[in-house]
């Protein structure tokens, strides 16, 4: 792989020494390792483990300098053809974010921090995975940035064990009692509370030594300047070395009793904890953030509350006066150390989230119409889930897919049995998310599910948005002018009719998907079949009984998709002559007008099942018919999906263009001057109306003989 790690500063650090560690176990597993930052003591240490350095103003905060800095970084990432972009920080985050976005890297972020919640802030959960070195920054950004769980990773800092070790303790010097604390003075890090405490040690312990390692960045020189006067004021400043910043901190532990972390702030993890403890030396640390992963009370450390300067007095005191004890501190923890802190560990641990975020792709599809069109979405999604498989495809290294739908309410059903895909996001336009804002929310979830690929089967307006807001890097679509200039993948959609499964086809050739198997399926449930045989078992139903299926009417809003009341009344006595038993099935609205047809007809045994089933129900009723007759609605679909011969009545819609891939069906229709016209009402519906009862029957009689030859 080739990685980029950016960050503000190589200067002496925690993050800093992080990306030394890694870019030198990177270099020695054959990875190539390229850094971005401002610069600083640490660059030639980087150059000599074989890392590449790129000096740029990362660093800085300014909104202008993050537009600048963007097309230079992404050049870099383009002249090292870079894999994985892992940042480090705010500000270069922000940079390296926009950077992959441009050239369809993989971002991967690094929580040092217990950030404040704002804006700035909230890219360090914008990576495809997002590091925390401790459990408590994990629930950080998963409570107060929404960061999924699936996306956070904790990989726990670690020690160079070359560098930090017991080896070479300064065990023989009994005269003096060093204890230290390493850190950047700030006020976060508690050197209040620990000089208090020191000055109490003291009384106790006079051949106490205090070592302050680390100094104040400029911003915080008044406060190292408090720091010192306080250091005066309690009498201690004989026994204290401020020793600034220290490059070389191994030796520096090597001559250190006790290592005291007084941070008051949550601590991100707490690295000179596992320093110290690495290199034998036992330590008394606040119980914030990260650190209680690190130190198990009274058996690798001690734990004191923080802002409490008298229980770090006596918990330094107790290990000065029982030797013993702090050697069992200090061996178990340096046991616990080697075992999950080691350098080598925190490399495995990482390449194993790049290599997991290269090759693990989520894609989203938007279907968000009427059941039918969901119907007429399943060989495209089954097709979607042949190419792109849940469990990696090319071995050890091969990709792995997730894939997620994007419905409406009224088609969760029918989906939540699918066997090919992985998640059901469910919308509802007419309610949650109404509106603008009602779409800004839900594109806002959709958002941190960080897709790679939508795919758009809808192709409106309000899908296309939807699309482009969940800031997937590929977005397939038709090029409609219906704000198709959001997709960055659009095909041109061709005059020429087609049927409908393979016009989506055609949206997925650039996916290397062709159209090959258009059948359709739905997934009815064994109680579905159940409550559909006991049903049919409750109208007098026998198993020798030829059942014709009638859908006497298309939706609310398409009465000019029905075919007359009247000529359904004339095919129900001709088929009741013929010993065929009528199903009637529509909506609970269609209860009324199947009820007056069965009044039409009343020696013709009509069952009516309008508002008896569910879409999966409806699914089982329709296999048990030896043909089944509808016009250009749902139910015509679920039958195709069912393998069912089918009779299509076709009206003011284009029976090219509507009607659903099948074995064996018939269609009937009128070339009317006026047609298609594509109108959901018109007063006199002659296309409908001319489609007699005498051809509806002899197409059911030419199906019938067809199952039968």
């Amino acid at each position: 792989m080739n990685i980029l790690q950016i960050l503000p500063e190589l200067n002496v650090g925690g993050v800093e020494t992080g990306t030394l560690d890694l870019s030198k176990s990177f270099v020695r597993l054959g990875h190539k390792a390229v850094v971005i930052s401002a610069g600083g003591e640490l660059v030639k240490d980087l150059e000599s483990l074989g890392a590449v350095h790129y000096q740029l103003p990362v660093d800085k905060k300014s909104i202008w300098n993050i537009i600048r800095m963007v097309p230079l970084v992404e050049e870099i990432i383009r002249k090292e053809n870079i894999d994985i972009v892992h940042a480090r920080s705010r500000a270069p985050a922000w940079i390296a974010y926009w950077a992959c976005r441009r050239t369809k890297r993989v971002f991967i972020t690094t929580c040092h921090g217990y950030y404040s919640r704002h804006l700035f802030s909230a890219v360090m959960g914008w990576g495809k995975r997002v590091i925390v070195p401790s459990n408590v920054i994990g629930h950080h950004m998963t409570s107060h940035f929404g960061v999924p769980h699936d996306r956070i990773r904790l990989i726990p800092r670690s020690v160079d064990l070359e560098k930090f070790s017991e080896g070479g303790r300064a065990h023989e010097k009994k005269n003096v009692f060093n204890v230290g604390i390493i850190g950047r003075i700030t006020p976060i890090k508690g050197h209040i509370d620990f000089i208090k405490g020191m000055a109490k040690v003291l009384k106790a312990i006079p051949s106490l030594k205090i070592w302050i390692v680390g100094d104040a960045p400029e911003s915080k020189g008044g406060y190292k300047e408090e720091i010192v006067l306080l250091v005066k004021k309690l009498g201690i400043w004989k026994h204290t070395e401020f020793l600034g910043t220290q490059k070389d901190i191994p030796s520096i532990l090597k001559h250190l009793d006790v290592v005291v972390l007084s941070t008051v702030t949550h601590e991100a993890f707490g690295r000179v904890v596992v320093e110290a403890q690495a290199s034998g030396v036992p330590v008394v640390a606040t119980s914030v953030g990260g650190v209680v992963d690190i130190i198990e009370d009274k058996k690798t450390g001690l734990l004191v509350p923080p802002f409490d300067p008298d229980a770090i007095a006596e918990a330094v005191i107790a290990l000065y006066r029982d030797p013993a004890f702090a050697a069992t501190l200090a061996g178990n923890a340096g046991i616990k150390v080697k075992d999950l802190y080691s350098l080598d560990a925190m490399a495995s641990k990482t390449l194993g989230v790049y290599s997991e975020a290269l090759n693990h792709k989520k894609i989203l599809i938007i279907k968000i119409s009427s059941l039918g069109d969901i119907i007429l979405s399943t060989a495209a999604i089954k097709a979607i889930r042949e190419q792109f498989p849940a469990v990696p495809s090319g071995g050890k290294n091969g990709s792995r897919y997730t894939l997620s739908v994007l419905v409406g309410e009224e088609s969760r059903d029918l989906l939540l049995t699918c066997p090919y895909i992985d998640e059901l996001i469910v919308c509802n336009f007419k309610n949650k998310d109404k509106g603008l804002l009602g779409m800004l929310k839900l594109t806002a979830k959709l958002r941190k599910q960080n897709y790679d690929i939508v795919i758009d089967l809808q192709n409106s307006r309000r899908s296309h948005s939807i699309a482009y807001l969940t800031l997937a890097p590929d977005r397939y679509g038709y090029d409609n002018k219906k704000f198709s200039f959001l997709l960055n993948h659009r095909v041109k959609d061709d005059s020429v009719p087609v049927d409908p499964v393979r016009h989506q086809f055609k949206i997925l050739e650039d996916l290397g998907i062709r159209y090959s198997n258009p059948h359709l399926e739905l997934w009815p449930t064994p109680q579905d079949e159940e409550y559909v045989r006991n049903l049919l078992s409750s109208a007098w139903i026998g198993p020798q009984q030829k059942l014709i299926g009638v859908n006497i009417s298309a939706s609310r809003r398409w009465s000019s998709k029905m075919w007359p009341l009247e000529h359904c009344a004339v095919l129900c006595e001709e088929l009741a002559k013929r010993d065929m038993r009528i199903v009637v099935t529509g909506a609970s609205i269609d209860i009324p007008l199947a009820q007056s047809l069965v009044n039409r007809v009343g020696q013709s045994k009509i069952i009516n099942l309008c508002g008896k089933t569910t879409i999966n129900q409806l699914a089982c009723l329709i296999r048990q018919c030896a043909v089944y007759i509808s016009g250009d609605s749902a139910p015509l679909h679920v039958a195709a999906s069912m393998d069912v011969p089918f009779i299509a009545l076709f009206g003011p819609t284009d029976s090219r263009r509507h009607v659903p891939p099948a074995r064996r069906y018939r269609v009937i229709k009128k070339d009317m001057s006026c047609g298609p016209c594509y109108k959901s009402k018109c007063r006199q519906a002659d296309c409908m109306r001319n489609i007699s009862p005498a051809e509806v029957l002899k197409a059911v009689e030419s199906l019938l003989s067809q199952s039968n030859g």
